[in-house]
């Protein structure tokens, strides 16, 4: 898992996970592509991180950046920066400026359970086509019903029970 941290982004958290939740669980290319369109502040720092992210995992772990998507992305409150502002009559009002911490994990692609599929769908093709037996049925195709079913009867309700259930109109 390859990991990469942003800490004290001028950002309010909130704001933040806005744009952090568009990109969760997306391959990273699909995720660079989200963060160049997204007009939010927090699209820029985000995919600037994830560039480091990628970089790290090609330049330190040597893995293929098509082949990761991001696992984890969180995204927690750091510092406030604490300010005044002069109100009525002398007094002050504090205002806290937040920042922002976030953490992105990258994680690869399993390939092997891909594969697998493959394979399983390459051999019943192909013991179809060479044993002269029929291909298998298609998973989710069905025949089309001509009549549609008949509606299951309406269950008998006590006249007691349906002055207790009876919505009120407005």
């Amino acid at each position: 898992m390859i990991s990469a941290k942003l800490r004290h982004l001028r950002i309010a958290p909130r704001k933040v996970r806005l744009v952090a939740d568009l990109i969760r669980g997306k391959s990273a290319e699909e995720a660079q592509t989200i963060l160049n369109f997204t007009v939010k502040k927090a699209a820029q720092p985000i995919l600037k991180l994830l560039n480091s992210a990628l970089a790290n995992a090609k330049n330190n772990f040597q893995l293929d950046p098509l082949n990761l998507y991001v696992s984890r992305i969180t995204v927690d409150e750091g510092q406030k920066l604490k300010r005044w502002r002069s109100r009525a009559r002398g007094t002050a009002y504090g205002i806290q400026k937040k920042t922002s911490h976030v953490n992105l994990a990258l994680d690869e692609i399993a390939k092997s359970k891909r594969l697998k599929k493959v394979k399983k769908v390459a051999a019943t093709e192909l013991a179809a086509t060479e044993g002269g037996e029929p291909r298998p049925k298609e998973f989710g195709r069905e025949k089309p019903k001509l009549r549609p079913e008949a509606p299951a009867p309406k269950p008998k309700i006590e006249k007691g029970l349906r002055r207790i259930f009876r919505r009120k109109a407005f």
